[in-house]
């Protein structure tokens, strides 16, 4: 069997999965997000922190909530991380420089993960099950958390209540990605990825020289890692490691799990608005980007010159024997359509045409279908854009779901969309004008430009993953990404809730003859055309001056 058939096999098993999940899932996350129940252990939580779970908030105050929750998250992590050597379990390793750890707790509290150290050398055990790993469930209950929030937005009328944050986070944690993790833990450890305590085993290789080999509670972190869409590995080699990723099995498994959630939300938005085809456009568009991503990135990389790669079959560089050109295809463009960062190859080996379409999917704002809440909240935003754009075709007033976009809604929408391009080209023009970040450069030309663009556009848009081909343990890389994870979770969040409250506050409009339907075919292909538009060709000049200058020398 051919690579290529084995790797278009198992896009099929995936689609046939995830839509077998699609209905269940969906439906279950709706209800989690809307029922008036609360557990006998939530109400526990309630009565410690002193919440009152049947009070909902303005969207200023669930805003505040967000924020004053991730602070207080960095502000934990960061002293876990400073003072880790005088806990259990640190396994010896040295304190982490402050700016270093302060780039680390703010990439696992924006759900990015993005790593500038050696994963098994720099973090002790109970760093990463007490900190790495905790962050992991709580930022990914954050995005979900927003997006229900939104969704709230399009099915209450004339009020200034989006639902409670405290209860949509303990309730996602608990009923959702707690449940879900425990049982695809053991799936993975039953597959042979590690799950122990034990410290460094010094051994001898083949050719008789010693090497540590760490152990660590590894499968328990790996399943929320993929989970969450948030992708820090246990490993400096990330989910190329075997002990993280073992077989072709548990590659698939893991990429399901990427995608699980964020392809179930447009069902849980389509169930909570009352009409399930909105969920089925939304899926639709997501589908269409993913498969489209998949296809690109696998025959770029399947293209070859060259006694080496003619001998390989394919760029087969910086990618794992046991997982090949279509594996590790398929994993780049689930990872970077989704907030993930996990990798199983080396993205900065991939070729310039294959590399660029990573650096794409992250530019589209990862909505394809983006990572757990982030992804369906910005699908959301772009639709509204959508329908605004076919409003002024047709001369009248755009409506969506009932509720009219006015100059408030659309001022918001276009915040939104203009904030993580602005991040993402700043950051690049001025580590690329400074003299010493050149310098941390490893390669020339179009390539280290790339480099560059891809470690602000996968920080602005809180990936985590990276081409790996510049220094980026510096004092000024450490603050300039950490800024950009930092305004590129939290200011589109703002601008999310505050579009949240204006739409809440509306009477809803009956539908007319004139209003665009929005679950047809037609929206579909629109909805797509502006998130190719409106997005995509934002970044096109610095695309022009990377990937594709590389490309086309």
């Amino acid at each position: 069997m051919s690579s290529t058939l084995a790797g278009w096999l198992q896009v099929l098993a995936l689609v046939a999965a995830l839509v077998l999940c699609y209905r269940p899932l969906g439906d279950y996350i709706a209800r989690i997000l809307t029922s008036k129940k609360h557990l006998r252990v939530e109400r526990g939580l309630y009565r410690v922190v002193g919440v009152d779970a049947d009070a909902d908030q303005r969207w200023p105050v669930y805003l505040r909530s967000v924020l004053a929750f991730s602070a207080v998250s960095v502000l934990f992590l960061y002293g876990l991380i400073r003072l880790q050597q005088h806990l259990l379990l640190n396994l010896g390793v040295e304190q982490m420089a402050g700016h270093q750890a302060w780039n680390t707790a703010i990439s696992f509290v924006t759900n990015t993960n993005w790593q500038s150290y050696s994963g098994e050398s720099a973090m002790g055990h109970l760093v990463q099950m007490a900190g790495l790993a905790v962050q992991n469930f709580v930022s990914a209950a954050v995005g979900i958390a927003v997006v229900a929030a939104l969704i709230r937005g399009f099915t209450r009328n004339r009020t200034d209540r989006l639902g409670n944050f405290w209860v949509d986070l303990t309730r996602i944690c608990l009923r959702l990605l707690l449940p879900l993790s425990i049982v695809f833990a053991l799936v993975l450890v039953a597959n042979g990825v590690v799950q122990n305590l034990h410290g460094f085993h010094e051994v001898a290789t083949l050719a008789g020289d010693p090497q540590s080999i760490p152990g660590g509670p590894v499968a328990s972190q790996e399943v929320i890692k993929e989970l969450g869409t948030n992708g820090g590995g246990f490993f400096n080699a990330n989910s190329a490691h075997p002990f993280e990723n073992p077989t072709g099995v548990t590659n698939v498994l893991e990429i399901f799990l990427i995608l699980l959630i964020p392809f179930a939300l447009p069902r849980a938005f389509g169930r909570m608005v009352g009409d399930n085809r909105q969920g089925y456009a939304i899926v639709a568009v997501m589908g269409l980007f993913w498969v489209a991503s998949v296809a690109l990135i696998t025959f770029f990389e399947s293209q070859h010159s060259g006694a080496a790669m003619n001998a390989a079959g394919g760029a087969m560089e910086g990618k794992e024997q046991r997982f090949g050109i279509a594996a590790s295809s398929l994993f780049a463009a689930s990872t970077t359509l989704t907030s993930t960062g996990a990798v199983n190859s080396f993205h900065d080996s991939f070729t310039p045409f294959g590399g660029g379409i990573t650096m794409f999917n992250m530019m589209l704002g990862e909505i394809a279908p983006g990572g757990v809440g982030s992804g369906l909240y910005g699908m959301l935003v772009l639709a509204i854009v959508a329908v605004f754009v076919a409003g002024l075709m047709v001369g009248r007033t755009p409506e969506y779901l009932g509720k009219k976009l006015g100059g408030r809604e659309m001022k918001f929408a276009s915040l939104y969309i203009l904030t993580t391009p602005a991040i993402v080209l700043v950051g690049t023009g001025v580590a690329m004008a400074l003299p010493g970040e050149r310098a941390g450069m490893l390669n020339s030309g179009a390539h280290g430009f790339s480099e560059v663009l891809y470690a602000f556009t996968s920080a602005a848009n809180n990936n985590g993953s990276a081409f790996a081909g510049i220094t980026v343990n510096t004092d000024w890389y450490d603050t300039a990404l950490g800024l950009a994870m930092v305004f590129g979770r939290f200011l589109p969040m703002v601008f999310v809730l505050a579009l949240a409250g204006a739409l809440a506050r509306q009477q809803p409009v009956p539908a007319t003859p004139g209003t665009l339907p929005t679950h047809k075919p037609l929206f579909v292909g629109l909805l797509s055309g502006v998130v190719l538009i409106v997005v995509g060709l934002t970044y096109f000049p610095a695309l022009a001056l990377g990937p594709i200058a590389e490309g086309l020398s």
